[in-house]
């Protein structure tokens, strides 16, 4: 089945007692047993529950891996697929990154043992050099947050079959419809489903996708153990958005490509990061491992902070707001909320400068977007 179909179906099948084609909202803490030791297949909803099941199936067929594992937030996921890790580890990560990421390599997990490098998110050689005898894991976004470089996944993955490393992928940018990094070699992909695979801004939600028995074992096992789960209605919110994964996502590459040509010729605009844009740096890569670029740009406005606030105050439709991926355009500014955790000599270094706004473009009509962003330069 084609991508389109199997969001709408692989995980979601007709309930048999109603016949209800929607999966139900399982809203129950335990399940009745049959005997002592004797389950129907269910026990406590921390360990598992059907709504959560499916989701999971779904997000697994979308990602082409074998298991999927749902928590209740993006940084739930990541925090899982840390754990796999040991006090003494190393970690590669790449130097453009979410700041919550950064944040939990920094401020947990380094104080509790794990050893962390960065590397040039865009230069595998980099990477490759970095490796050191207890390296364990290689961990990219592509496209990056804020930045939106591009990652080489396959050359990356090549760098940590031959160092025994994972190769775990934050692919919430693209969403699966653009971008399936098992395919091109990685172990383990991420989401913040609250991102594009919700799409409604209505649900926090994370997960994992891997087909490597061992490291989804252990994972599945931390899931339950530390219990960063989604409840019912959660996941039921997901698997509808899903539904139109395809659909919203075409809408998004299509105004954010517009928006991203408009703002690259404005006099006020100083550069536009979109990997969909022939002047960005790796645009034939990101056209090689990947259907499509998504609906996120950074840009860079002349004029400094002074000028991102008079932006930012002008916008009517862009709502000013952390997160993304949802149907509405919203507007970031990285230095003061998402990469806040990042002190200013640390974006300095990373490139994120005090100019830099970050924009999540929605679905509604392209007119009315290009206005807003138009009047909001002062036109």
């Amino acid at each position: 089945m084609r991508f389109e179909t199997r969001a709408i179906h692989d995980g979601q099948e007709a309930e048999l007692t109603t016949g209800a084609v929607t999966v139900p909202v399982y809203q129950t803490s335990t399940y009745q047993q049959d005997g002592i030791g004797k389950p129907r297949g269910y026990e406590y909803s921390r360990t598992g529950n059907p709504t959560r099941q499916a989701l999971e199936q779904a997000l697994a067929s979308l990602e082409g891996g074998r298991y999927g594992l749902a928590f209740a937030s993006g940084v739930a996921a990541t925090t899982a697929v840390f754990q796999l890790l040991r006090p003494g580890d190393q970690v590669v990560a790449g130097d453009d990154l979410y700041g919550g990421t950064y944040r939990l390599l920094e401020r947990v997990y380094r104080p509790w043992g794990l050893h962390v490098d960065y590397a040039d998110v865009t230069d595998p050689a980099a990477f490759a050099a970095s490796i050191k005898p207890n390296t364990r894991m290689i961990w990219i976004e592509t496209p990056t947050n804020p930045l939106l470089k591009i990652a080489d996944i396959a050359s990356l993955a090549t760098i940590a079959r031959k160092s025994k490393a994972l190769l775990v992928v934050d692919s919430t940018f693209a969403s699966p419809y653009f971008q399936r990094p098992l395919e091109l070699g990685a172990h383990i992909v991420v989401h913040s489903t609250t991102k594009y695979l919700g799409g409604h801004s209505d649900t926090i939600g994370g997960v994992v996708v891997l087909s490597e028995e061992e490291a989804y074992q252990q994972t599945k096992f931390y899931q339950n153990a530390a219990g960063a789960v989604p409840g019912p209605w959660d996941c039921w919110l997901i698997l509808r958005g899903i539904k139109t994964l395809a659909v919203r996502m075409r809408e998004h590459e299509r105004n954010a490509l517009h928006l991203a040509r408009l703002l690259e010729k404005h006099p006020k605009v100083e550069r536009v990061y979109y990997p969909g844009l022939e002047s960005h740096p790796q645009h034939k890569l990101a056209q090689r491992q990947m259907s499509g670029f998504s609906g996120m740009i950074s840009f860079e406005i002349a004029g400094g902070y002074p000028a991102v606030e008079q932006f930012v105050s002008r916008l009517k439709l862009f709502l000013l707001a952390e997160s993304l991926g949802g149907v509405e355009s919203l507007v970031c500014y990285p230095p003061k909320m998402t990469h806040s955790a990042l002190d200013p000599a640390e974006r300095k270094r990373r490139g994120i400068r005090d100019n830099l706004i970050r924009l999540s473009v929605g679905i509604e009509h392209i007119a009315d977007l290009e206005a807003d962003l138009l009047g909001a330069l002062g036109e």
